[in-house]
C-alpha cells in the first residue's frame, strides 16, 4: 500500500471552530498512526470573506494544538503551492481536460459538469456502503470565472496524491459529485471516512461558531491546556475500546484507527472538558504550572480592566511570591481562569470582606476573643512551615479547651475575607508574619468596635 497522504482543508473566512479542531485532529492523528502525511491546504478562493488575520488564527491554533503540518504553508513540499489562490493554472489545465473529454461544457458563462447518471458508491471508512446518484449536471466554474468547491477540492487531492478524506458528516451529501469528478479524469477513488458531527452541549443541532465553547481562540484566552482539549476532543466521536478518558498523546496515536470513530453524532460536554483539564493540570510540573499561571495573568494584564475594578498585578509581586501562591492553588482550582479570583487578597490590602461570610463566622461563639488569643500566639509564632504554625494554634486550642476550628475560622476571615482557600497554614506562612499580624490587628479593630 501506497504512503498514506490525508489533508486538513478549512477556509479563512472566520474564527477557528472546534468543528474544524476535530477534523484537523482526526487527520492529524491516522497520519501519525499510519506513519503518513498529513497535508495543510488552504482554500482561499472566496475572495469577498477570506481574511489573512483569520488565516494566521488558522495557522497558530494548529500550532498551539500542537498540530505540526508535514507540507503546506510555512513548510513548503513537493505538491505546492498549497493555497488555492495561488493555484489557477492548476485548475486551468485540469478544466482544460473535462472539456477535452466532453465531460465540462460552457452554458450562460458558466461552466458546467456533465454527469454519467451512474450510482455512485463508496466504502466509507466509518460508515460503510454509500450510494448516491446525481440526477442533473452541476457548476464547476462560475460565470465570474472563479471555480467552484467541488472542482478545486477533487483537483487538489489528485494533484497532491491524497489517499484518504477524512472530513464531517455534512460532507457526505457532497461525496457522490466528487466521485464523479475523480471518475471523469481517471483518478483513483480515496479511502473516504465521515466523521460524526459535534452537537450543541444544550439542544438540538448541529454546535456553530455561535455556540459557547465552539471557538479554539476562547480556549486559548482562558488557559485551557492544549494537550487536555486534544485529548478531550480525540473522545468526540472516537472510543479506544476501553474505558479510558486521560490518555497521553503517544497512546492515542498508537490507538488511534478509523474503525474506532463511531458513527452517532457527539455531543460537547463543557462539564466533561474542565476536568479533563483540571486532571492535566494537577499532573504538571510545578516550574510549568507557574509558568501558565503567568502567561494567563500577563493577557489579563494586557486587556481592558473590569469596569470600577481596581487592577490588582500579580505580576509585579516579588517572583518567589507569586510562585508559592501559584503553587498553593494547584491542587485546588479546576482552571487557571480561577487563579485571579482564588488568590487576588495575596496581592492587595484592599480585599473586601463576604459579608455572608463574616455574618456566620461572627455569630458563633467569641470570634473576638478568639481574634485576640490568635493574634497573641502568631506574634512569637514560627512562620517558617506550615508544621510549626499549625503546632503553634494546637496548643493554644488546646490550652483553651477549644478545637482548632474556634482559630482557623475567624484567622481565615481576618486575612483574607473569606471562608474557602488553601490551608490555613500554609495561607499564613505563604503571606507571611509582615502581612497576616497587621490584617489580623486591622480586622480586630473593626471587630471589638462592633462594625462587625
Amino acid at each position: 500500500m501506497s504512503q498514506v497522504r490525508v489533508r486538513f482543508a478549512p477556509s479563512p473566512t472566520g474564527f477557528f471552530h472546534i468543528g474544524s479542531a476535530r477534523t484537523a485532529l482526526f487527520n492529524w492523528l491516522y497520519a501519525r498512526h499510519t506513519g503518513g502525511v498529513f497535508v495543510l491546504r488552504i482554500e482561499d478562493t472566496d475572495q469577498a470573506r477570506n481574511s489573512e488575520a483569520f488565516l494566521d488564527v488558522i495557522y497558530n491554533s494548529l500550532s498551539w494544538l500542537g498540530l505540526n503540518w508535514d507540507e503546506g504553508p510555512r513548510v513548503g513540499g513537493a505538491h505546492g503551492p498549497y493555497r488555492q489562490s495561488e493555484r489557477g493554472d492548476i485548475y486551468r489545465a485540469y478544466l482544460e481536460k473535462l472539456m477535452a473529454s466532453g465531460r465540462a461544457y460552457e452554458k450562460e458563462g458558466a461552466v458546467f459538469f456533465r454527469i454519467s447518471g451512474e450510482p455512485q458508491v463508496i466504502e466509507d471508512g466509518i460508515r460503510g456502503r454509500v450510494e448516491r446518484t446525481e440526477e442533473k449536471d452541476f457548476v464547476i466554474v462560475r460565470s465570474g470565472g472563479s471555480p467552484v468547491f467541488h472542482f478545486v477540492n477533487v483537483v487538489d487531492d489528485i494533484a497532491m496524491g491524497i489517499t484518504h478524506v477524512i472530513r464531517g458528516e455534512d460532507h457526505l451529501s457532497n461525496t457522490s459529485k466528487h466521485t464523479e469528478l475523480f471518475k471523469a479524469f481517471g483518478a483513483p477513488l480515496p479511502v473516504y471516512a465521515h466523521i460524526p458531527l459535534i452537537l450543541k452541549q444544550n439542544g438540538p443541532g448541529k454546535m456553530s461558531k455561535r455556540d459557547q465553547g465552539a471557538l479554539i481562540e476562547e480556549y486559548q484566552r482562558r488557559g485551557i491546556l492544549p494537550e487536555a482539549l486534544v485529548n478531550f476532543l480525540c473522545l468526540l466521536g472516537w472510543n479506544p475500546g476501553d474505558n479510558r478518558e486521560k490518555m497521553p498523546l503517544a497512546e492515542i496515536v498508537r490507538l488511534f484507527d478509523l474503525p474506532g470513530v463511531n458513527q452517532s453524532n457527539a455531543r460537547f460536554d463543557e462539564k466533561k472538558l474542565a476536568h479533563m483539564n483540571w486532571t492535566y493540570l494537577v499532573e504538571l510540573p510545578p516550574d510549568a504550572y507557574v509558568e501558565q499561571a503567568r502567561a494567563y495573568f500577563a493577557r489579563l494584564a494586557a486587556g481592558p480592566a473590569a469596569e470600577g475594578a481596581a487592577r490588582i498585578d500579580p505580576l509585579a509581586a516579588d517572583p518567589a511570591y507569586f510562585r508559592e501562591i501559584m503553587l498553593l492553588g494547584q491542587p485546588k482550582v479546576k482552571a487557571i481562569e480561577e487563579l485571579p479570583a482564588y488568590t487576588a487578597y495575596f496581592f492587595t490590602e484592599d480585599f473586601g470582606i463576604d459579608p455572608k461570610v463574616r455574618e456566620k463566622v461572627m455569630a458563633k461563639g467569641d470570634p473576638v476573643a478568639r481574634l485576640r488569643e490568635l493574634i497573641a500566639t502568631l506574634a512569637t509564632a514560627d512562620f517558617s512551615s506550615d508544621a510549626t504554625l499549625e503546632a503553634a494554634v494546637q496548643a493554644l486550642a488546646a490550652r483553651q479547651g477549644l478545637g482548632l476550628g474556634d482559630y482557623v475560622h475567624v484567622g481565615r476571615l481576618a486575612v483574607s475575607g473569606t471562608n474557602v482557600g488553601p490551608s490555613f497554614f500554609s495561607l499564613l506562612r505563604v503571606l507571611g508574619p509582615d502581612r497576616v499580624r497587621p490584617r489580623l490587628d486591622r480586622f480586630l479593630a473593626t471587630a471589638a468596635g462592633g462594625s462587625i
